[in-house]
Parts: structure tokens; sequence; C-alpha cells
């Protein structure tokens, strides 16, 4: 009697066999599917922001994945068309004053909440926590009539800070506030008790000691929490459209600028895209800075111990 003959094995058959005996192939095949999903969710949006800058605007109809002509001139028009480096201004210079205060503030509750001991005090953190699950747009319209002036408390009205920066730092710094204070309360609190001690005996205050020992060691979650506070400010939305009218020199933000580009009866859509890639550009930088700052940070630290 003739033997049946086995069916031979598929292709995926013969690849899972070759991964289990060479699991090199499977990380490799692991590493190709993540960088094509990364390509795919987050550089094809960029892709496809530049084919619209670089298309006319009237050839803007039934996009495929190629540009309809070459339009360069569309990053020279945006700054012609409207002051769209002063919305840029705008948006850093609000991210940054938010930044700086959010840091030093952040930093004395910081080292209360990792360095000290009181009662109370997981309490205290959790219940600051609790604070960033707040969705923003639940505090739009009271903080509108706060600064616009609308609110008297014992015949004291509120300030009048509608197209001004203050409108756009105090809720901002609120709202980022505790992610900040959980990040530095975490590398805060692992600094050994000795160096700050070592300090004190020098005549350090508790303040000096902070500044001078503290934040130097803890240089990468100072620098993480700058990060992440700069982008969020930037990338504000809700009240950066509310508390200003969308003036240039009243701090209207990035966003504004961008909304700008659309009229009343026309929009130029490639004007915006080329405004969204250049409105990129300085969180992108301030990215790949902070990455080797932060990298480089966390390897000193590892040699040093």
């Amino acid at each position: 009697m003739s033997q049946e003959q086995q069916p031979e094995d598929g292709p995926y058959t013969r690849w899972v066999q070759s991964s289990i005996q060479n699991p090199r192939k499977a990380y490799r095949a692991m590493f190709y599917v993540a960088a094509v999903f990364f390509i795919i969710t987050t550089l094809f949006p960029f892709y496809w922001l530049l084919v619209l800058a670089l298309t006319p605007l009237d050839r803007i109809v039934n996009m495929g994945v190629v540009p309809k002509g070459f339009n360069p001139g569309a990053f020279v028009e945006m700054f012609q068309l409207i002051p769209f480096h002063r919305y840029m201004f705008n948006s850093i210079f609000i991210a940054l004053v938010t930044t700086a205060i959010v840091l030093l503030i952040g930093s004395f509750a910081g080292y209360a909440f990792g360095r000290l001991r009181f009662r109370g005090r997981t309490g205290l953190l959790l219940l600051l926590l609790a604070i960033s699950y707040f969705p923003p747009a639940a505090f739009i319209l009271p903080l509108f009539n706060f600064f616009t002036g609308n609110v008297s408390v014992l015949g004291v009205s509120s300030p009048s800070w509608f197209n001004t920066p203050g409108a756009l730092v105090t809720p901002f710094g609120g709202l980022y506030m505790p992610l900040t204070v959980f990040i530095l309360t975490t590398f805060y609190g692992q600094i050994p008790d000795g160096l700050e001690d070592a300090a004190r005996v020098e005549g350090a205050t508790r303040i000096g000691a902070l500044f001078r020992v503290i934040m130097p060691l803890s240089a990468p979650g100072v620098a993480t929490a700058g990060v992440l506070t700069f982008i969020q400010v930037y990338n504000e939305f809700f009240f950066s459209f509310l508390m200003t009218d969308g003036q240039p020199q009243h701090w209207a933000p990035i966003v504004w600028g961008i909304l700008n580009y659309q009229g009343q009866f026309q929009a130029f859509y490639n004007l915006m895209a080329a405004a969204s890639i250049v409105g990129v550009l300085p969180v992108a930088i301030l990215v790949v800075v902070a990455q080797e700052k932060i990298v480089s940070g966390l390897t000193a630290g590892a040699l040093k111990e």
C-alpha cells in the first residue's frame, strides 16, 4: 500500500516555524509592522498638509496623494495675508510664561509632597491629581465671566483680563499644574536625603537646597514637566479661542491665526496647511532638543551612580 502524501505547509506556517527556531525574524517583523503603523498614523498627516500647501488653491479638488502642481510660494503668502508671525510669537510667549510659572510653583509643591512628611499628604496629592481629570470645557463659562469683569465679591469686581495674557496664563497654569506636581514629586522623592543634608550643613536653606541640589539632580524630571506643559499650552484651543477676539495685537494665539485664513466667502486651504506646518516647527524643535537633554541627563545620572 502506498503511503498517503502529507500536504505541504503553507508560507505562513513555514514562517512561523522558522521564527520559532530563529526569534530574530519575529522581532524584525514586529519592528517593520510598528514602523509602518507609525508612518501611517503620525507622518502621513504631515505629508498630507505638505501636499495641500504645495497645491495651488484653484486646484485643490479631488486630491490624490501627490500635489497637483508646485506652489512653494504659499509659505511666503501666508505671512503676507495676515501677520502669522505675531500669532506664533503670542503662543510661544504664553507657553513660556505658563511653563515658568508652573515649574516654579510645581517645584515647591513637588518638594513638599516628595520630601516632607505631614498629615494628609497622600490625600492632598490625590485631590490635586483629581483636578487634572476635570474637563477644561467645564471651566470655560465661569472663567469667561470672571475675566470679563462680570463677577463681583463684596463689592469688588473681578479683573477685566479679556484680550490679555493673564486670561490665558492663569487657567493654563491651574489646569496643567497637577501633572507637573506629580512628575516632580516622583523625581524629588528619589533624591537621597544625605545630599540635601550636606547642603543644609553648608548653610543652605530648604529653598536654596531645592534650587541648588534637588532640581539639578532631577533635571530629566524638570525637563519632562516643562516640555509637556509647553506643548499642552501651545496646542490649547478652547481658552485661546474664547479669551481673545482673534486680533494679533490682543495676544490671540496661533489657533486664531490658522482660522483667520478662512474668510466669509473663501477658505485658503493651502495657506491653512502651510501655516499648520510652520506652527508645528517650534514644538518639533523643542521635542528634539528636550529628548537629547533628557537622555543625556539620565545617562549622566546612571554613570554617577
